[in-house]
């Protein structure tokens, strides 16, 4: 807001009219009941006395703003209390350039954590010959041991979601992101450590400490985009956000076999700690990056919707909205989906290379290429997902569209393995790839929408909970039956099952669309409000008649018509619609 100086020569109004106290109301409402919930703006006359008692002239204008970032300070959006003056308008949702620095710092720690996950799974079987001296004796121990260290993120996650995500609700994006960040280093820099073949358990502990950094990021997206992100943004930042996730995946998939290429025993040991280290020294430096930069909230909220959030955040009971989520029909039925969809795809992701070594023997490299592929053909989906959604608000038929198409996916994947041509499996992985991996800010957004106004960082570190807990269930029970003859198929035609069954269950939700709902139940009382009442020092009070149609910012004269015996000429308001 820009201040204005002004020289008018006419007279105001005398000392005793400006006592009078007047108010107009809406035909339907109080303005108490119009404006609950709004901050503060608005340009002060400051009118200095004449020699004449009787008169006064108004030869100044002074700018005069409520403090915004206090009240961001206090997690406050509403709280507008002034000592001199009091003010009751709409609040102007503002966007905040800073948002998309925000967005990009947690996306690039996100993709780190993302990295340390699949970073061993991936080349298990030069795991497995390194670290044979402190593996179990048999091949399937030794199997499930290292499926462990991505397994170890899944437990731990169902383990902690609880404290995590009160966490996130209770003290804020910032602390959450800055113990996510820690862990996370500090797990990388424990592994630097653990390259020695008779150390197996101390990279285990490395990766619990990897694991749990992991909890305090998941729940993160859809909770930063709906703080920081507008209305029409929210799914496409939500999009970015998992974006960044995938990445990591996606380099979890493609470095490792890169670096650790021989079968020679010390240079497998080499590339290990290369690996490691290069990882500690990425970590830490997007942890003293996310320390000074990452902010909490931005000053102003983004729009009406987050408004309403705000609020009741400020007042939620914990135990109390976990109830409420887990008794909204709607939402516990997208976590059972949720939770088989992105399950499958964890189970894929960990066993993919027992997969692909299974049916092209020795093609250990192109099993990294094949899941890079299924991961970068995901971050497209998300992205163009999230850019549909937010475009056309579809969010029921387009969860339904992309879960069928990842069953259709899934059951192209398993019968082309055996067709003994790897450039196909390629391209059934993309396919599959573009729609399972697509489908995580789809269930996000979906689950914000259905659960609005309950915490994002809620509902979204249920549905990863769920996905963790269907993730350990399909991993361990694929392993195990790859132990039977034809085991491998069966094994993929059980994920098929649970996506076909995902995708019947997918269609009983019923589309109740609650935050759009709550944004436009916000912008129609904007648009009827006509009235405000200002009181300035209790020596002038006056109120004004908004066009809604007006511009942020606009600067309107305030007139008053001759029965009030006075016109004022000299004021200027700025109004939020």
């Amino acid at each position: 807001m820009s201040s204005a100086e002004h020289s008018r020569s006419e007279p105001l109004v005398n000392e005793s009219e400006t006592k009078k106290t007047m108010q107009f109301f809406s035909s339907q409402e109080s303005i108490e009941e119009n404006v609950d919930n709004f901050a503060v703006q608005a340009d002060i006359v400051d009118c200095h006395e004449k020699s004449d008692d009787s008169k006064s002239d108004c030869n100044h204008v002074k700018e005069m703003e409520t403090s915004q970032e206090d009240m961001a300070a206090n997690n406050n959006y509403g709280d507008t209390s002034l000592s001199s003056v009091t003010i009751v308008a709409p609040v102007t949702p503002r966007l905040f350039k800073r948002r998309w620095l925000i967005l990009l710092l947690f996306a690039s720690y996100s993709g780190s954590n993302a990295y340390q996950w699949l970073h061993l799974v991936i080349v298990s079987d030069k795991i497995i010959f390194y670290y044979n001296a402190s593996l179990p004796d048999s091949e399937l121990g030794q199997l499930f041991a290292v499926d462990f260290l991505s397994m170890i993120y899944m437990v731990v996650y169902v383990a902690l979601i609880f404290p995590a995500t009160w966490m996130l609700d209770k003290k804020g994006l910032r602390l959450t992101a800055i113990v996510g960040c820690l862990l996370n280093a500090l797990g990388a820099f424990v592994k630097c450590f653990a390259v020695r073949p008779d150390l197996f358990w101390l990279l285990f502990f490395a990766q619990t400490i990897c694991a749990v950094a992991q909890v305090f990021i998941l729940g993160i997206p859809t909770r930063l985009a709906a703080v920081w992100f507008g209305i029409d943004e929210v799914s496409t930042a939500t999009a970015i956000g998992v974006f960044g996730n995938q990445i990591g995946t996606a380099l979890g998939f493609v470095i490792p076999p890169e670096v650790v290429t021989s079968d020679n025993f010390e240079y497998v040991g080499h590339g290990l700690s290369l690996m490691m280290y290069v990882g500690a020294g990425v970590t830490a430096l997007l942890f003293i990056l996310v320390l000074i930069f990452f902010q909490n909230n931005p000053p102003v909220p983004p729009s009406h919707a987050q408004v309403t959030a705000a609020n009741t955040w400020s007042n939620e009971d914990y135990c109390g909205s976990i109830r409420r989520l887990m008794t909204n029909v709607g939402f516990t039925l997208l976590v059972i989906t949720y939770g088989s969809n992105t399950g499958s795809y964890y189970a894929i992701s960990t066993l993919l290379n027992s997969i692909v070594v299974y049916y092209f023997p020795g093609e250990t490299g192109n099993a990294g290429n094949i899941g890079l592929t299924l991961v970068v053909a995901g971050i497209f989906g998300s992205v163009l997902a999230g850019i549909w959604l937010d475009k056309t608000k579809y969010f029921k038929w387009t969860t339904v569209a992309i879960y069928i198409l990842s069953f259709a996916g899934m059951i192209t994947f398993t019968f082309t393995l055996d067709l003994n041509h790897i450039w196909v499996v390629f391209l059934c992985s993309g396919f599959l790839g573009f729609f399972m991996t697509g489908y995580l800010p789809v269930g996000f957004e979906f689950a914000a929408e259905l659960t609005f106004p309950e915490s994002e960082g809620t509902s979204s570190g249920l549905l990863n909970a769920s996905a963790q807990v269907f993730g350990i269930v399909l991993t361990l029970g694929v392993r195990a039956l790859t132990s039977l003859p034809n085991g491998m198929l069966i094994g993929n035609l059980t994920i098929c099952g649970v996506l076909l069954v995902g995708s019947f269950v997918t269609g009983l939700i019923k589309s109740d669309l609650r935050r759009q709902g709550a944004q436009r139940k916000k912008l129609t009382e904007s648009a009827t409000k006509e009235t405000i009442v200002v009181a300035i020092d209790d020596d002038l009070e006056f109120s004004e008649r908004a066009d809604p149609g007006d511009d942020i910012d606009s600067k309107n004269e305030c007139e008053f018509c001759d029965d009030n015996e006075f016109k004022c000429n000299h004021l200027e308001v700025t109004l939020g619609h």
